[in-house]
């Protein structure tokens, strides 16, 4: 018997105008320190109102309570900087030379989630399943410029590994259904990806009793990344870093596919674990209609069985519209609904 696909995006999704200036990572935000906590508590509600709309499937905080996605977590680490930024080269350079590095000055030493509160607020607002979003080891090593100069980049992810399963361990008790630790940098060091990029994500979700997933994309929707999409050529990555990822206990893949020429048949490494299928494109305002994202749909279930995926984004909505994420959402679960009628699941 078959089962329905399901719909949910990446993590984040833009803050509204009045909470930090739209279209651009890093923003400031534009509230006084004294009101920043009830706007994002009122920004993450929006957030939430917005995906039970559209009609998705499971649910997260649209990460509104992060500048990055990377400093979000390291705001809980005591021993590192996230306010005197510096700057480093990352991603090996794909996209641009240097990008703002938060500073290790210290030992890092886990001093409290920094996501509890909203994951509970979250589930208050809905009794769909709720997906929270942590930075992978690996591209939160990438991120970090050490100052102290003690650590090799392995030994480093292996420490931020340990704090990040305990902040997974913490979540996973306070009720999210899914853990989510995103690693592009699976994508660009694939040399480290199987010497210890691997093992650190093992060790990030050991003894998580909640489904853990992990996000590999191309990057964001920015500017400089889209440039570096339109002249790629080389989409094989996921030939060498999926496989690998198949391998551990991981129970979903996140991936993406809309900005990108992936070759599909790649998911028959993923067999045993639920797909994340990015078909949506996150460096355009274009909204997708429902029919193009089902015929991505359909050519996966060739390879994934219908109650192991989800129609999904590229990679998060940051820096898109308000107006242009609520409509790629509604796409989302509208082809979900076209073809989940088409394998006799239309009222899952």
């Amino acid at each position: 018997m078959t089962s329905a696909i399901r719909s949910t995006i990446v993590g984040s999704l833009p803050k509204p105008t009045w909470l930090a200036e739209p279209g651009i990572l890093y923003a400031p935000w534009r509230v006084a320190p004294e009101q920043l906590d009830e706007a994002q508590r009122d920004a993450t509600r929006l957030c939430v109102a917005d995906q039970l709309a559209a009609g998705l499937d499971v649910i997260t905080d649209g990460e509104q309570r992060r500048r990055h996605y990377v400093w979000g977590f390291l705001g809980g680490v005591a021993g590192v900087d996230t306010q005197n930024l510096t700057m480093k080269p990352t991603r090996g350079q794909r996209f641009k030379s240097e990008s703002p590095a938060a500073r290790l000055i210290g030992e890092p030493t886990y001093v409290g989630s920094q996501a509890i509160e909203t994951l509970q607020a979250v589930k208050a607002l809905t009794d769909r399943p709720v997906k929270v979003t942590l930075p992978g080891p690996m591209t939160i090593v990438d991120s970090l410029s050490d100052q102290t100069g003690r650590h090799s980049d392995d030994d480093l992810a292996m420490i931020f590994a340990k704090l990040l399963n305990r902040e997974a361990r913490e979540l996973a008790a306070a009720g999210a259904a899914v853990v989510q630790f995103d690693e592009p940098c699976f994508n660009i060091y694939l040399a480290q990806t199987r010497e210890w990029g691997i093992e650190a994500l093992k060790r990030a979700i050991d003894g998580v009793e909640a489904k853990t997933a992990v996000h590999i994309c191309y990057g964001y929707g920015g500017s400089e990344v889209a440039a570096w999409k339109d002249t790629n050529h080389d989409w094989s990555h996921y030939e060498q870093t999926l496989p690998l990822v198949a391998q551990t206990a991981i129970d979903q893949v996140s991936i993406e596919t809309a900005a990108s020429t992936v070759d599909l048949g790649v998911l028959e490494t993923l067999q045993g674990k639920d797909v994340l299928l990015g078909l949506v494109n996150v460096g355009s305002e274009r909204i997708e209609t429902p029919d193009e994202i089902a015929i991505g749909l359909r050519k996966a279930l060739a390879y994934v069985p219908s109650g192991s995926l989800h129609a999904c984004t590229d990679c998060g909505l940051v820096l898109r519209s308000r107006h242009a994420a609520f409509g790629k959402m509604r796409a989302l679960s509208n082809a979900v609904a076209i073809v989940n009628a088409e394998i006799g699941q239309a009222d899952s």
